[in-house]
């Protein structure tokens, strides 16, 4: 996704994280809640409850989140998610955004930046929001779907969190990346935050 003026090759890179960062809540749960609706959210929720019981074991992030999927969008055609993606995007952008945050974005892009978002969530749904930015990039974590072109409910690859942010970003930008600036919330941000000249970890508390 380029910006209208493309950044020159040796840009400086910074890279955002989403939920918590730029947006003030998780964006994902939002996502199905407001996908489902208020009968299938909790009835969702009720076949979650074993897997949010075995989370309170193996505090793995990625299997819980891959449970929702299963749970929320199996066999739902790729199509129809970007679609409902780019609308839930649309409706909910000013209402996720932290003001704060979009004003560090836009001064960086003003520096001639390339700008990453790296996030935990889906990268269909953070796609839409990050067009709305004028994002160079969305990394994400993604999700695996049939023959069809259906969600399968399973993640084609490991969750984007933690020391996989950096994995993927050294699979577009080289092993030897060091960027400009990074910003986070979570302990899932740590290892991309550490190869960052300027670390911003939590500094972003504005509201909408």
């Amino acid at each position: 996704m380029a910006q209208d003026h493309a950044p020159a090759a040796d840009a400086p890179i910074v890279a955002f994280d989403f939920d918590g960062t730029i947006t003030t809540k998780d964006s994902f749960t939002t996502f199905l809640k407001w996908r489902a609706g208020p009968v299938r959210w909790w009835l969702g929720c009720l076949q979650l409850i074993p897997a949010a019981l075995a989370y309170l074991v193996h505090r793995d992030r990625g299997r819980i989140k891959a449970a929702a999927v299963k749970v929320y969008l199996r066999g739902v055609p790729h199509d129809r998610l970007e679609a409902d993606a780019q609308r839930f995007a649309s409706l909910f952008a000013r209402r996720l955004f932290r003001p704060d945050a979009v004003a560090t974005w836009k001064r960086w892009r003003d520096r001639g930046a390339r700008l990453v978002i790296v996030t935990a969530s889906p990268d269909v749904v953070v796609a839409p929001f990050g067009r709305g930015l004028g994002a160079d990039l969305v990394l994400g974590t993604q999700l695996s779907y049939d023959a069809d072109n259906r969600v399968l409910g399973a993640f084609s690859g490991p969750n984007c969190r933690g020391a996989e942010k950096v994995v993927r970003l050294h699979e577009v930008f080289g092993p030897d990346l060091r960027l400009a600036a990074a910003y986070g919330d979570t302990s899932g941000d740590t290892e991309m935050l550490a190869i960052a000249d300027e670390a911003g970890f939590r500094v972003f508390t504005g509201k909408p």
